[in-house]
């Protein structure tokens, strides 16, 4: 097949009802939350097969990301083409309402623990909000140990062993594989590697309404997955930085490096530019609005709503209407 010339791509936001999420999203993302159940999740970029995201502009609307990635892989991807086949990351927002489980994710290298045609799972948090009882569980307490792990499994005080601070908005967070970690009362941008794998740990004996049981854990996996020497996780520090983006006329903030995705804050009221040549950049919109200019076409960007600019778009220039406020995400460097 021969591939399709592309352009800048948004995505129809993917509602997860989850038993700990709330009705939040619906001030952040213009798509209505379906029913009245607590909405957890918005998939904003995903590769899944059973939640591809579809294309909701242009004349490729109602393509998959999947899709795309098959019949214009290099345009997408460019230099990063031959090393993935699907797209590597998968970017979400979270209304954690109530506490999630106690969980934590393999590494890669961990293949007994990862199941065929996945990976191990790297993620990160920006907070975009938080309530009254905002807490972000992180690595474990120093001194922590299987034995000790076991023994408060058992008198259900697991929670005890969890370091935790209080977040604040604007703070990211980096959750390296392995890390104990959990969230409760926030609202958060996360992005991660291209997995579901997640092992649970602890509930905290909650009963899921809709089944009327217990939701299942699975402690050996977690326990042999946790790495016992990630303690006491904190915020990543902003960094202002030029390095590998070209933001002139924006507040450029490095949020989030590691080896399977960078994130920038960008803030300005002047136009700027977005992306980077002959390279894959993810952009979200946290707050504002504005216009993204390519091949003298405008596409508007609103607040909830992420953009991909393909390797063969490269950078363009935005063109905020206020005050504008935008993630640029990195795929890994390979």
């Amino acid at each position: 097949m021969a591939p399709t010339a592309l352009y800048p791509l948004k995505f129809d936001p993917i509602y997860q009802y989850r038993i700990w999420g709330g009705r939040r999203l619906s001030d952040l993302l213009s798509k209505p939350l379906p029913t009245s159940d607590p909405i957890g999740e918005a998939w904003i970029l995903s590769d899944r097969d059973d939640h591809p995201s579809k294309v909701i502009n242009g004349r490729l609307q109602g393509k998959t990301i999947s899709q795309l990635i098959e019949k214009s892989h290099i345009e997408l991807l460019g230099p990063l083409a031959d090393k993935f086949k699907r797209f590597p990351l998968l970017l979400k927002f979270l209304d954690c309402q109530q506490v999630l489980s106690v969980q934590v994710h393999p590494a890669d290298r961990l293949k007994k623990y990862i199941p065929k045609s996945e990976n191990g799972k790297t993620e990160a948090w920006v907070v975009l909000q938080t309530g009254k009882d905002a807490l972000i569980y992180a690595g474990l307490k120093p001194g922590t140990t299987v034995e000790k792990m076991r023994t408060d499994l058992d008198a259900h005080t697991v929670g005890d062993d969890l370091a935790s601070f209080k977040p604040n908005i604007g703070e990211a967070v980096l959750i390296e594989a392995g890390t104990v970690h959990t969230l409760n009362d926030v609202l958060v941008f996360e992005v991660q590697e291209n997995s579901d794998v997640t092992y649970r740990l602890y509930d905290w004996d909650r009963i899921d309404e809709k089944t009327g049981k217990p939701r299942n854990l699975q402690v050996e996996e977690a326990i042999a997955c946790i790495d016992f020497g990630k303690i006491d996780i904190k915020p990543s520090p902003p960094i202002k930085i030029d390095e590998g983006i070209d933001k002139a006329h924006a507040l450029c903030e490095r949020l989030l490096k590691d080896e399977h995705f960078k994130v920038w804050r960008l803030t300005s009221e002047l136009p700027f530019m977005v992306g980077k040549l002959a390279t894959c950049r993810i952009l979200v919109n946290i707050e504002g609005q504005g216009e993204i200019e390519y091949k003298d076409e405008l596409y508007p960007f609103k607040k909830g709503e992420v953009m991909l600019l393909p390797a063969s778009v490269g950078s363009c220039p935005f063109v905020p209407k206020g005050k504008v406020v935008l993630l640029e995400v990195a795929l890994p460097e390979g």
